[in-house]
């Protein structure tokens, strides 16, 4: 009897295509062990995320295969919290994984455990009934999980709560820290020793598994004429002389700091690459979308003075665009897979955006700071790069964590 695990995505594309790589890697790693993810669609109409569920969903195979539940997706005014979306598909998660492991079916196969994103940590209790272990998925940094158990930390001993801190506008909900269940993070050892450190050390914080870089770096874009003409503008600019802007999935910009951005690239000089998008109101019904006219939104003839030396797009193709050498600099909303695959395809420096009004003159400033070509960041960013490739090579710290995990899982087996 097949011995597998039951994976569970947050919604969202972004977690959705880095919890399938680790699934194609860990089936990889070992053919004894199968994987079936049930996805859980973003409640909202989005047709990309909607080609690739359906692409995966007609890509299953016999050792790795994708179960989507099907949502009713009805946009209202006040859309509930992401955590409560989540608890609601509990049912549905249940019939598919009864489903799944019947035992009175002929290819009936053995439930091994959960493995959760950080987010779906109501999932634990579906794992909890069908008496399997669980595990978490971290798709953040090894650092940010340490803080995060720190503060839930002085909470339990001191009933010390960070939200009624001066400038504390939401708690950090997750409730997975409460009940510390064994980590696999999206990072890799070296970058992060001391948080590593920390918790193989700690008595009471739960053991990690730094497997990371794990990234969807295939080069997929839904269209592929505005790519070539993306991809052929970098081809004929100099190695190192772009900064390309780009801020995740959910990012967009109002017209105020859009004018900001605008006024430091014009200031400074650099050739520069910019996915500029609109503001949704509300990111959980509506994804940011294009403007419309950037001449309204953009400096009186802005787009006339750097028409020699800069290119305006929409959704970028982002990892491709990375792993041309005209890259220089990447400016990002500091998003963990957008740092990592900055860092893996070997182009660019990293410079992370605010949630506040960045002003042109600290933009300008700071895309000068890394653009030079022997700044301290440039060496930094160059050193970490061979960090995460050794690590995913034969012997490296994340495959062997990748090894690990799988060995505790099939000595856990109930």
């Amino acid at each position: 009897m097949k011995n597998e695990l039951v994976f569970i995505p947050s919604p969202g594309i972004g977690h959705l295509r880095s919890t399938v790589e680790l699934a194609k890697r860990l089936v990889g790693s070992n053919y004894r062990l199968s994987i079936t993810v049930i996805i859980i669609p973003y409640p909202s109409d989005d047709d990309s995320e909607t080609t690739y569920i359906a692409s995966l969903t007609t890509a299953s195979q016999d050792r790795l295969n994708y179960e989507a539940i099907s949502v009713a997706y009805q946009p209202t005014a006040d859309p509930e919290p992401l955590q409560v979306y989540i608890e609601k598909q509990k049912p549905q998660v249940r019939d598919v994984v009864a489903r799944i492991f019947d035992s009175t079916r002929v290819d009936s196969r053995r439930l091994s455990g959960f493995v959760v994103d950080m987010f779906c940590s109501s999932m634990i209790d579906v794992a909890n009934e069908f008496e399997v272990p669980c595990y978490m998925v971290y798709t953040s940094n090894a650092t940010f999980l340490g803080i995060s158990f720190h503060l839930q930390q002085m909470y339990d001993e001191k009933k010390y709560d960070v939200s009624e801190l001066e400038d504390s506008v939401n708690e950090l909900e997750f409730p997975c820290l409460t009940r510390p269940y064994p980590v696999k993070l999206n990072t890799v050892a070296e970058l992060e020793p001391q948080a590593v450190k920390m918790f193989n050390n700690g008595d009471d914080l739960p053991q990690v598994y730094p497997v990371g870089p794990v990234l969807h770096l295939e080069k997929t874009f839904d269209d592929v004429e505005k790519q070539s003409d993306i991809l052929r503008w970098l081809d004929e600019q100099p190695p190192k002389s772009v900064v390309f802007l780009c801020f995740g999935s959910m990012g967009g910009f109002n017209e105020e700091q859009t004018r900001e951005i605008a006024v430091a690239l014009d200031r400074n000089g650099y050739r520069f690459l910019w996915s500029l998008r609109r503001a949704s109101p509300n990111f959980l019904t509506e994804r940011p979308g294009d403007y419309t006219n950037l001449e309204e939104v953009l400096p009186e003839g802005f787009l006339d003075r750097t028409l020699d030396r800069g290119k305006i797009i929409g959704w970028a193709p982002q990892v491709a665009v990375l792993e041309k050498p005209a890259i220089g600099g990447f400016v990002t909303h500091c998003g963990w897979n957008s740092m990592l695959e900055s860092l893996c395809t070997l182009r660019g420096d990293l410079l992370a955006g605010e949630m506040e009004i960045a002003t042109a003159e600290d933009i300008e400033r700071a895309i000068g700071r890394v653009m030079e070509q022997d700044s301290e960041v440039r060496i930094r960013v160059k050193e970490m790069a061979e960090k995460c490739h050794v690590a995913l090579m034969d012997g490296g710290s994340s495959q062997v964590a990748l090894q690990t995990f799988i060995q505790d899982v099939t000595e856990n087996l109930v």
